[in-house]
């Protein structure tokens, strides 16, 4: 049997695949469509049986080519660029690619965990796994919605494991091949280390410089929470996969460089010092972004999951030490 891994040389699914394989588990078919090949660094390390392209994979999926040997499907693989303004592309890539794979396992009991997105909630200031709580600004937040509205819509006839992770701003290692897309904590990092400083946005929407706030979770957590679901293929449903815990930009800026300074210093200490400056509010991203996100944990804590998850001041120090 085979556990299938959507996504395998993105960010997520490829720390996915290196747990798996923490675990003794090798038989993976790594799915990924390599049209940025310097994506394969993130497989290099791993251990795969099999790569397929995603449009060959679709097609063996349609054609019902294999016979039993999948046990599991976890599906990471998406465009999650929140500026694609191609709608008819992210529809297909994020949305029916998705309804092709939850078909399948259905027809096949074959458990699904798939990766759905903060956006779902836009500009709310209560994210919650609710209709009421759910308004994305962009095409993107609107793919991921649709689905999890699918699955909704099919509860009653779902009968193996579906679960959708609702992930928040994820940071950590295997994001570099995001350019733009990357974490706060990636651009920092490689700010001071070539400039020797780094630039946050000004304040907007009545925040304050830096004030920005977003509950940012290390990929470390958002791996623990996949295998946690693995482990119990009794538990569905839609989750909202964060820490519960707010912290701003700054507190990422802080946690960056003192961590690359070797220092223990305070926000004020890093503008005086003009190691961390702010730049002016980009007029493209005006009504387009969240300046403000707390996951609600209540649901994921419901069904049983009871880590812990890292700060930002934990999890960016482990994570630009190594980077």
């Amino acid at each position: 049997m085979y556990t299938i891994v959507t996504g395998a040389a993105g960010f997520i699914g490829s720390n996915m695949i290196r747990a798996l394989n923490a675990r003794g588990v090798d038989r993976i078919i790594a799915v990924d469509h390599l049209s940025r090949g310097d994506k394969f660094r993130n497989l290099v390390d791993l251990q795969i049986a099999d790569y397929l392209d995603k449009q060959e994979f679709l097609r063996l999926i349609e054609q019902d080519a294999f016979e039993g040997e999948i046990d599991f499907i976890n599906h990471q693989g998406a465009c999650s660029d929140t500026m694609e303004h191609d709608g008819r592309y992210m529809m297909s890539n994020n949305y029916r690619y998705t309804v092709s794979l939850l078909r399948f396992c259905q027809t096949h009991d074959i458990p699904f965990i798939y990766a759905s997105s903060a956006a779902v909630y836009g500009g709310s200031e209560t994210f919650r796994e609710e209709p009421a709580c759910e308004s994305p600004l962009n095409v993107y937040g609107y793919s991921k919605l649709l689905f999890d509205q699918y699955v909704r819509q099919h509860w009653d006839s779902i009968e193996s494991q579906v679960v959708g992770l609702r992930y928040f701003n994820v940071y950590g290692p295997r994001e570099q091949h995001k350019e733009r897309m990357a974490s706060v904590a990636f651009h920092l990092a490689n700010q001071f280390r070539e400039h020797g400083k780094v630039k946050l946005f000004a304040g907007c929407d009545g925040y304050a410089d830096g004030e920005q706030r977003r509950d940012f979770i290390s990929v470390e957590d958002v791996v623990k929470v996949n295998l946690f679901f693995m482990e119990h293929p009794d538990r569905s449903g839609i989750f909202n996969c964060g820490t519960g815990r707010s912290q701003s930009f700054n507190d990422v800026a802080v946690a960056t460089l003192n961590t690359l300074q070797g220092k223990n210093q305070t926000l004020e200490d890093h503008v005086v010092q003009g190691t961390l400056e702010y730049i002016p509010f980009p007029e493209a991203l005006k009504g387009k972004y969240q300046s403000f996100t707390q996951a609600d944990m209540s649901a994921l804590r419901k069904v049983g999951y009871r880590e812990d998850f890292l700060t930002v001041e934990q999890g960016v120090a482990r994570y630009v030490q190594h980077a």
